[in-house]
């Protein structure tokens, strides 16, 4: 698998990750878990980015 692809499958499954954390962290009133929810997801679309930066890079 392309570095690319990987980092572009990771970022989407991190993202994916983070959002039931927040939406986990809502609805049991539990702010820890909803920011650490927020936190993944923006890292993942992060890394998903990078993905798609080295998709167009060609590396």
């Amino acid at each position: 698998m392309k570095s690319s692809t990987k980092d572009q499958a990771e970022g989407t499954f991190h993202e994916l990750k983070g959002k039931v954390k927040e939406v986990a962290g809502k609805l049991s009133d539990n702010p820890k878990l909803e920011g650490e929810g927020t936190g993944e997801k923006i890292a993942g679309k992060v890394q998903e980015k990078i993905g798609q930066i080295k998709k167009v890079l060609g590396k």
